[in-house]
């Protein structure tokens, strides 16, 4: 029986890689806009009802939720798309005064704390129409006011209302090498990184600085659009979800794949790699694809949606590597790439744990033509993650320092008596980047305090 997964899109970012991720779905399964199964699309085997559900009328509805403050982005979908009539409106909220959050996590945050029965009671519905809901998928970004306010309080609320469901988050991170035009984005971050380690079992980063660079380095695009990097991003979501989606003998549920990638609770930040990268129609550079050429390809850096520089001062390594391999494969050839990958010694692994990389075979879906034979999608644990978080540490204390643009936070209820939340997130963030340089560690262990039972924790908040 398929374990269904409510997807909950907030604020302008999340909402426009969701509906980018429908699209994909759409294609992949053989539904039209109009959520229509196409004729030639009758006799699949893909597990369609993870998620979507089938209306009375045959109609297939994403198991979505979309949200916002401000009706911009959710109006472009529901009345000029031509998937408006996809969704269930009855999923979708809009704040009544269309103001939205104005960039301010503060805002995002209490906002969505007087709007809680209105959210929860389509949370909830949708989650009572599933016959066994193994968890949440949220998209949304870090560096708004909607996407990191209003994401971080349904992240607080969904885990204590759904303690054993999973809770995974697509989180795209702020480009940090040039000037934002949100100048609380370092506050907005690290007050979302607090509820992304608090209340997520699984965080897969979306790192906006790698993303430009692949489309421009990589794909020879000069200005990459909004929406070419959404596409991007929709095509990471989409194969990291083929294997729920046309299941084989393993990782045929979402607690498969995220407990092959996190061994300890708090180490739940991962990074994607995906070749060959196709953008618009565009010929790739790639010409022949083989599964070793492919996993030795998503072992490349610059393969890498997350800018991690090289800090010499720290051996980073990988906590573990899922490998998800897409398309015409011989299993025997995936133990010979694999044999390859550790006598050339590709990739440094924790010396507290086994070096562990996973392979999931997936099916191609068969209503989509790719120029290439086989493609790959990489998930992965690595430490150097922690670089990500350090960056915003230290553009929050610069601004902090200074008393910079506090006043706008200090409007809001949970600011309005102290920045006592500021200090508790800063605590939280750099307890996380000391347990992943921790991680780098043969004494690790000794670290967490968990010796024996560390090997055997549960993902997440013992779900």
């Amino acid at each position: 029986m398929p374990r269904e997964i409510i997807t909950v899109q907030v604020g302008q970012c999340g909402n426009q890689i969701g509906m980018e991720f429908w699209k994909q779905l759409c294609a992949e399964h053989g539904i039209s806009p109009e959520g229509i199964l196409e004729d030639y699309a009758t006799d699949g085997t893909d597990r369609k009802d993870v998620f979507f559900y089938q209306a009375d009328d045959e109609h297939y509805i994403p198991r979505a939720v979309l949200l916002d403050l401000e009706p911009r982005v959710i109006n472009t979908i529901t009345k000029e798309s031509p998937y408006a009539n996809l969704f269930n409106h009855e999923n979708i909220y809009m704040s009544k005064h269309g103001g939205g959050a104005g960039n301010i996590w503060a805002s995002g945050y209490t906002q969505a704390d007087g709007l809680y029965e209105d959210i929860f009671d389509i949370i909830d519905r949708e989650a009572d129409g599933s016959d066994n809901l193994e968890g949440f998928v949220m998209s949304h970004s870090i560096a708004g006011g909607t996407g990191s306010g209003m994401g971080s309080y349904i992240l607080e609320r969904l885990n204590d209302r759904f303690p054993k469901k999973l809770i995974q988050t697509y989180s795209v991170f702020p480009q940090t090498a040039e000037a934002s035009d949100v100048v609380v984005q370092p506050y907005n971050s690290l007050l979302t990184l607090k509820r992304l380690t608090q209340s997520a079992d699984c965080v897969v980063v979306l790192d906006n600085t790698a993303l430009n660079r692949i489309a421009s380095e990589r794909l020879k695009i000069p200005n990459p659009t909004l929406d070419q990097i959404n596409h991007l991003v929709s095509t990471i979501m989409a194969a990291s979800t083929t294997t729920l989606r046309y299941p084989g003998y393993m990782n045929n549920d979402l607690i498969g794949l995220i407990a092959a990638l996190i061994p300890t609770p708090r180490l739940h930040f991962l990074m994607t790699g995906y070749t060959p990268l196709t953008l618009d129609a565009k010929i790739s550079n790639v010409r022949k694809t083989t599964v070793f050429d492919v996993m030795r390809r998503l072992l490349q850096s610059k393969n890498i949606m997350v800018s991690t520089p090289r800090d010499r001062r720290h051996n980073h390594c990988y906590v573990s590597i899922l490998n998800i391999i897409q398309g015409e494969v011989d299993p025997t050839q995936v133990h010979k790439s694999l044999q390859r990958i550790r006598e050339r010694k590709l990739a440094n692994f924790i010396p507290w744990g086994p070096a562990s990389i996973q392979v999931a075979l997936s099916k191609k879906s068969p209503y989509i033509k790719t120029a290439h034979r086989v493609s790959g999608l990489m998930l992965a644990n690595h430490t150097s993650i922690a670089s990500l978080f350090s960056k915003t540490l230290t553009q929050y204390d610069r601004l902090k320092q200074r008393g910079a643009f506090l006043d706008q936070f200090k409007r809001e209820k949970i600011f309005s008596e102290s920045l006592e939340e500021f200090d508790s997130a800063r605590e939280v963030v750099s307890q996380l980047i000391d347990e992943y340089t921790a991680a780098t560690k043969e004494d690790y262990k000794m670290f967490t305090g968990l010796s024996e039972k560390l090997s055997n924790a549960n993902v997440g908040n013992g779900k």
